[in-house]
């Protein structure tokens, strides 16, 4: 088979997938958590998902929905909230400063703001608005884009209960690049029963996202999901990379499963946000033998 023909067959093969699920959602209230979350794993995987019985990692993080449900982790999800329990945690110095807080998008007042800031909603997952430069920045426009993404709501989506009862809000942060002068790279410790198992780096987001996986010696890992890795990118070493596992592992002490999203500039880093459920439960990893390596490893509570 020609590439032309690979590349278009996995394209319609995406296109279908995603067909069945809006078709599935449409149809959630007909079944309970568990039915929609096998249903849903099952039109994203090629494997039997039963989240009731877990063997792989994603099938663990749906478990973990279902039967893991702590009022804490509301919290934690909380871009806002969460920052008095990081501070509680490991100590103020890591937590970004939050520069202004809107209930809601027709509130958001930027005059009071600096020349340059980010906007994030607290109950979103990746979404954020940047703003070098106030005098061009559309305010209109962004406030349709946000007045949309405060209604986004994944517990609806894809049962992520702690969602469920964060309030929607808009939170202004400074805006910060790091040694590449242009973004700020994401390092997501991913945390298996308390310990850091691999750091996941996300870069040229609003380019052509990649992500690089390295274990905790900083040493590349040979797998991706649907962001490819490229390693010619040769993302060096945090500087503070000792100092930034302790926090990720005091923050998911005790807990089974928790990735950790952290910034790293220079000598400094900080805590952006904590992820009880990468990809909402369906990482499509590559190859797919790893969903099953990391499901080995990760022990539920009751194991």
């Amino acid at each position: 088979m020609k590439i032309k023909n690979i590349i278009s067959a996995i394209k319609n093969h995406e296109v279908k997938k995603k067909i069945k699920i809006k078709i599935l959602h449409k149809k959630i209230s007909k079944y309970t958590d568990i039915e929609y979350l096998n249903k849903l794993g099952n039109i994203i995987f090629d494997y039997k998902f039963d989240c009731q019985n877990p063997k792989t990692f994603n099938e663990k993080l749906n478990w973990l929905k279902l039967y893991d449900q702590k009022d804490i982790y509301t919290t934690m999800v909380d871009k806002y909230a969460a920052k008095e329990y990081i501070n509680n945690v490991v100590g103020q110095e890591v937590t970004i400063p939050t520069l202004a807080v809107f209930d809601t998008a027709e509130s958001l007042d930027i005059s009071d703001l600096p020349n340059s800031f980010v906007l994030k909603v607290t109950h979103d997952s990746g979404g954020i608005i940047i703003c070098k430069d106030k005098n061009t920045f559309d305010l209109p426009k962004v406030r349709k884009m946000l007045k949309k993404m405060l209604s986004k709501n994944y517990y609806t989506q894809t049962k992520e209960w702690p969602y469920k009862n964060v309030q929607p809000r808009i939170i202004a942060e400074p805006y910060m690049v790091d040694e590449s002068g242009y973004e700020l790279k994401d390092y997501k410790f991913f945390c298996l029963n308390g310990k850091v198992e691999y750091i996941e780096v996300d870069f040229n987001r609003f380019i052509e996202h990649k992500l690089n996986p390295y274990d905790r010696n900083w040493q590349p890992l040979n797998f991706c999901d649907k962001s490819k890795n490229d390693y010619s990118a040769n993302i060096s070493r945090p500087i503070k990379l000792d100092e930034m596992i302790n926090v990720a592992e005091k923050l998911s002490e005790k807990m089974s499963f928790l990735r950790v999203d952290m910034y790293s500039i220079k000598d400094k880093f900080y805590v952006g946000e904590l992820t009880l459920y990468p990809g909402s439960g369906f990482i499509e990893f590559n190859p797919q033998n790893v969903d099953f390596e990391l499901g080995k490893k990760l022990k539920l509570y009751e194991e």
